[in-house]
């Protein structure tokens, strides 16, 4: 009964905390300016509303800055693909997809690391213990600031052979990994318990027609403890929920590498996707999707999936451009780093190369929905 009045006080923090931001934006920087690093381009960022820190992960990297951009503390060691970011303001600690895999991505971590190690293929969640985050260049492995937790649903899809219209094809829905993580309600609820919603990574073949939908698998983290270990790439470890809590479909068409970034906005109830746009022309690739949380999901078959009887399809929400049953926005700003602050607003990434290193300007927006316009900076 004390644990769960201790979540309920949370919860009710954790909305005030919400509410004051999105009800004064004026209170946000503008503009917040991380970077250059010596390291991967930015994955995704998020964002301590009430302790007022921000995080980035660059890939083999988690930078800690204030929200003025100054750094606090980074986490260096990672031989894997930290991507997306979201911070649970439940438990108060960060959790990224982190992929371990012997592909062009994985291959050219290693290279840009110099390691010659052999890493076994393996999907994770990375949580960061963000207290503990004060100093730069703090380890990974040996500094005792994080743990993993395996997604054995994820590895099955990407070994698994499947028969396609257009035959044999490797990894079941175009599975490539993970990449875009955000908290958010049930899929058809606006509210109530938050789950770990992860998205599939989805390789953007042309040749087959069963990944035209982005892969969605929500996870109740309150489960977790029994699974969490401390990360170790020299053995790898394989404790995880055998199962997802749930697993969604939403029909945007082809994309690169599918989401890359991912949001749950409370205000509207819309799941965000910012994606690398796709190549099959009979699509619209656009670069931005909204799905509808509101609406409930309908079970049913998936075009293009032969081996998949029925499963649960999220719509599109009713907004943006549109092209036959697909709707969403050319908006090229949000892939590298996307995080919603309540009330509409977002902060994105515009990142950028130099020779010096990679880094980002994050800007702070508001969700307009407008077919040509996505979202306007707030001045």
């Amino acid at each position: 009964m004390k644990r769960l009045y201790s979540l309920a006080v949370i919860l009710t923090a954790m909305l005030l905390a919400t509410n004051a931001v999105a009800q004064n934006p004026a209170s946000l920087p503008r503009k917040i300016e991380s970077g250059p690093f010596k390291a991967g381009h930015i994955q995704g960022i998020a964002v301590d509303t009430e302790q007022k820190y921000m995080y980035y992960s660059y890939t083999t990297m988690l930078i800690k800055t204030d929200m003025q951009g100054n750094i606090v503390g980074s986490v260096t060691g990672l031989l894997g693909h930290l991507g997306d970011l979201d911070f649970n303001d439940v438990d108060g600690r960060l959790y990224g997809s982190l992929e371990y895999k012997n592909d062009a991505i994985g291959q050219g971590i290693l290279r840009m690391e110099n390691s010659e190690r052999k890493l076994q293929t393996a999907f994770y969640i990375a949580i960061f213990d963000v207290e503990k985050i004060t100093r730069e260049g703090m380890d990974a492995e040996k500094d005792g600031i994080m743990t993993t937790v395996y997604l054995p649903t994820v590895l099955e899809d990407y070994l698994a052979e499947v028969l396609t219209a257009e035959g044999k094809k490797e990894h079941r829905l175009g599975c490539s990994g993970i990449d875009g993580v955000t908290f958010g309600p049930k899929f058809g609820k606006k509210g109530g318990k938050q789950y770990l919603t992860v998205g599939y990574g989805v390789y953007g073949e042309t040749d087959r027609s069963d990944n035209d939908y982005q892969v969605l698998l929500q996870y109740d983290v309150s489960k977790w403890a029994k699974y969490e270990k401390p990360l170790s790439q020299e053995e790898m470890h394989l404790q995880g929920p055998a199962k997802p809590a749930g697993q969604y479909f939403v029909k945007t068409g082809n994309t690169t590498y599918g989401v890359q970034n991912f949001d749950y906005d409370a205000s509207s109830h819309s799941w965000m996707m910012a994606v690398y746009k796709g190549n099959k022309k009979h699509y619209p690739n656009y670069t931005f999707f909204a799905a509808d949380g509101a609406a409930r999901p309908v079970k049913q078959a998936l075009d293009g999936v032969p081996y998949i009887k029925k499963a649960k399809v999220v719509a599109l929400k009713a907004a943006g451009k549109q092209q036959g049953d697909i709707r969403g926005w050319d908006w090229g700003v949000g892939s590298t780093g996307m995080c919603s602050l309540g009330d509409g607003y977002f902060y994105l990434s515009h990142n950028y190369k130099i020779e010096e290193g990679q880094g980002s300007i994050i800007r702070l927006y508001r969700f307009t929905g407008n077919a040509d316009n996505a979202f306007e900076a707030v001045k």
